[in-house]
C-alpha cells in the first residue's frame, strides 16, 4: 500500500503536524486535506432584527420607516435603514423622531415574536455547524471548516427562506475578525477573511469601539496613547495592551492578529451575577412608584433564579436619577437565598439607603442577585415557605405569568395592563449574553 508522508505548516500557526494520507490521488489531495485545516468561525447577524421580525408578519411594513418602541412606549430600541436614513437615532423619544421622520410607522416591541424567529434561524445554523454559540437574540457564532463565500451565502439564502429576516454573516479565523466582517457587510452582506492582508484591509481606519469589548471607557484609554483605529490597537506591543486593559484587552489584541482565543460557548457560562431592571418609564420620586418597581423586579429575580436553579448570598440594588449621580448598595442575606420574602426584605432595606435624597427622580433601577450558588449546595432555613412558593409559580405557569403578584405593585396599573411589559429580552433564556 503507498503512503505519502506530508508535513504541514499550518498558515499562521506556531504547531506543526505530521498527517499520514494513505492511497491519495494527486488530484484529490486538498480535498483531503481539507479536514486537517484550521476551523474558521462564522458569526451570523441579523439585519434590523426587531424591525425585520415585524415585517415578517406585517409584509406592508416593508420599504417603510418603521421604529420598534421600548416596553413603555417612550423610547425607540430598534429602527429600520429607511428611518436611520431620516436622522432617527436608537435611544430617541418618539416626540422627537416624529418631526424628523413623519412617515414613520412605530410599533411596540413583542420579545415573545422576537424570540420564536431566533430560536428558527438557531436551529437553522445549528444545522449547518456542529458548535453554535446562541449569543444574542440576534446573532449567532459557528464553526466551519468551509473558506469559500458561497457557504455563508447558502446560509444567508436559507435563513431568509425559512425565517424571512435578512442576515449578515462574517467568516474569519476568529470570534472578533468575523463579527467586524459581518457588521461592515451590512445589509444582507457576506464576507469571508482568506489572507493576512484581507486581516489589515478590515482593521484600516476602523474605530476601535467597532471591537466587541472596547466601549468608552477603554477607547478613551487607548486614545490617550494614540490608538485609534483597530489596526493601531492590532500592532500595538501585546504586554502593553495587557496592562492598559488587562487579560480581556489582550484576548481582543490576539483575536485581531488572527488567532483565536475566545471560544464558542455551545452552553451559556455560569453567571456570575443575575439582575431584573431597567426603566421605571416617567422618571418619579413618588414613593409608592418606586417601592412597587422595586417589589416588581424582586419578584421577576425570583424568577429568574428558580429557573436557573441558583442562590444568591447577597443582593444589589441600583438606582439611576436623573438629576443626582447613580447609587448602589450591597445587603448580605442571612444564608444563601432564593425565595421571594428574603430577598425583599433586603431590597426594602436598601431602598431609602439607596434613594438618596428622597426629592431625586428614579429613572432606572437594577436588583441583582450577587454571590450565586446551585440551590441545591444551600443550607435551608427553617422559616422558608416553600410550599407558597410553588403554588404561587404553578398558577402563574398555568394562567399567566403575573397573575399572582404581591399587591404592593398595584400602583403600576400602566405597567401590568401594558401586554408588552409581560415579556423582556432577559427573559429569553440560554443566551451567553444579555
Amino acid at each position: 500500500m503507498n503512503s505519502v508522508l506530508m508535513y504541514i505548516i499550518l498558515e499562521g500557526r506556531e504547531s506543526l503536524s505530521w498527517l499520514l494520507i494513505e492511497d491519495s490521488p494527486w488530484r484529490t489531495l486538498s480535498s483531503r486535506l481539507s479536514t486537517y485545516l484550521p476551523t474558521m468561525i462564522g458569526h451570523v447577524d441579523a439585519d434590523c432584527f426587531y424591525v425585520s421580525a415585524e415585517r415578517v408578519r406585517y409584509p406592508h411594513l416593508r420599504g417603510m420607516p418603521v421604529g420598534v418602541l421600548g416596553n413603555h412606549g417612550a423610547c425607540i430600541i430598534a429602527k429600520s435603514y429607511e428611518m436611520k436614513a431620516a436622522g432617527v437615532p436608537t435611544g430617541m423619544p418618539i416626540w422627537e423622531a416624529t418631526p424628523l421622520c413623519p412617515q414613520g410607522v412605530f410599533v411596540k416591541r413583542d420579545f415573545r415574536w422576537y424570540e420564536a424567529l431566533s430560536r428558527k434561524m438557531l436551529a437553522i445554523v445549528q444545522r449547518a455547524s456542529p458548535r453554535v454559540e446562541f449569543y444574542s437574540i440576534d446573532e449567532q457564532f459557528f464553526s466551519t471548516t468551509e473558506r469559500t463565500i458561497e457557504f455563508p451565502q447558502r446560509l444567508q439564502a436559507e435563513i431568509l427562506r425559512q425565517v424571512g429576516v435578512p442576515v449578515s454573516i462574517g467568516v474569519a479565523p476568529t470570534k472578533t475578525l468575523a463579527k467586524l466582517i459581518s457588521d461592515s457587510s451590512k445589509p444582507f452582506g457576506c464576507g469571508v477573511l482568506k489572507n493576512d492582508s484581507e486581516r489589515l484591509a478590515l482593521l484600516r481606519d476602523r474605530p476601535v469601539t467597532d471591537i466587541t469589548g472596547i466601549a468608552r471607557r477603554s477607547a478613551k484609554r487607548l486614545a490617550e496613547h494614540g490608538i485609534h483605529t483597530c489596526e493601531e490597537f492590532a500592532k500595538s506591543d501585546r504586554a502593553f495592551i495587557r496592562w492598559l486593559l488587562t487579560k480581556r484587552g489582550e484576548d481582543l489584541w490576539w483575536e485581531l492578529n488572527g488567532t483565536p482565543v475566545i471560544p464558542i460557548q455551545v452552553a451559556r457560562p455560569q453567571h456570575k451575577f443575575v439582575s431584573r431592571g431597567g426603566s421605571i418609564g416617567k422618571a418619579s420620586c413618588d414613593p409608592q412608584r418606586v417601592g412597587a418597581f422595586v417589589v416588581r423586579n424582586v419578584e421577576r429575580l425570583v424568577e429568574a433564579l428558580a429557573h436557573y436553579r441558583i442562590c444568591c448570598d447577597a443582593l444589589i440594588l441600583t438606582l439611576l436619577f436623573t438629576n443626582e449621580p447613580e447609587r448602589s448598595l450591597r445587603s448580605s442575606l442571612l444564608g444563601s437565598r432564593a425565595d421571594f420574602e428574603a430577598l425583599l426584605e433586603a431590597a426594602m432595606y436598601l431602598l431609602p439607603r439607596v434613594w438618596q435624597p428622597r426629592s431625586a427622580y428614579v429613572h432606572y433601577m437594577h436588583v441583582i442577585a450577587d454571590g450565586l450558588r446551585p440551590l441545591s449546595n444551600r443550607q435551608r432555613s427553617l422559616f422558608e415557605q416553600s410550599q407558597l412558593v410553588d403554588i404561587k409559580r404553578k398558577i402563574n405557569n398555568r394562567m399567566g405569568r403575573f397573575v399572582l403578584r404581591s399587591g404592593a405593585t398595584l400602583p403600576l396599573v400602566d405597567v401590568y395592563g401594558d401586554a408588552a411589559n409581560e415579556y423582556d429580552i432577559c427573559d429569553i433564556y440560554g443566551k451567553s449574553c444579555f
